[in-house]
C-alpha cells in the first residue's frame, strides 16, 4: 500500500494535509506441486532409499520410513515444490531409475 499526501485534501482550509491511500493489487503465490513416488514390484528398496536421500535431502531414517510407506500404501508424497523444481525432481528421479534399469515411477500433481 502506498501513502501520499495531496493539497486537495485540505477541504476545510485549516492547513491540515490529508493522507490518501492507494491500494495495489496483491500478487498471487505460484501454485505448488506434490512430487510422488509410486510403488512397483521390481525396484529394490535400497534404491528408493538412495533416491530419497539424494534428491529430497532426507536422512537415511526418513528415507527408509518413507520407502516403507510407498511399499505399503502404493505411493507417497515426497515433497511439495514450485512447478519448475517439482519438474526437475521428477526428471532427476526418472533419469537415475532409467540409468539403473529400474521401473521406478515418480510423478507430480498440483496441490
Amino acid at each position: 500500500m502506498t501513502l501520499y499526501m495531496t493539497m486537495d485534501d485540505d477541504r476545510e482550509g485549516d492547513g491540515d494535509i490529508g493522507v490518501k491511500l492507494e491500494e495495489r493489487p496483491k500478487t498471487k503465490r505460484p501454485p505448488l506441486y506434490k512430487v510422488l513416488i509410486l510403488n512397483d514390484d521390481y525396484t529394490p528398496m535400497e534404491f528408493v532409499v538412495h533416491v530419497l536421500e539424494r534428491f529430497f535431502g532426507m536422512t537415511h531414517q526418513e528415507s527408509f520410513e518413507l520407502m516403507l510407506t510407498v511399499h505399503k500404501k502404493g505411493l507417497a508424497v515426497v515433497g511439495v515444490y514450485s512447478h519448475e523444481i517439482a519438474e526437475t525432481k521428477v526428471t532427476q528421479v526418472m533419469d537415475l531409475a532409467r540409468q539403473h534399469q529400474h521401473p521406478l515411477q515418480c510423478t507430480m500433481e498440483k496441490e
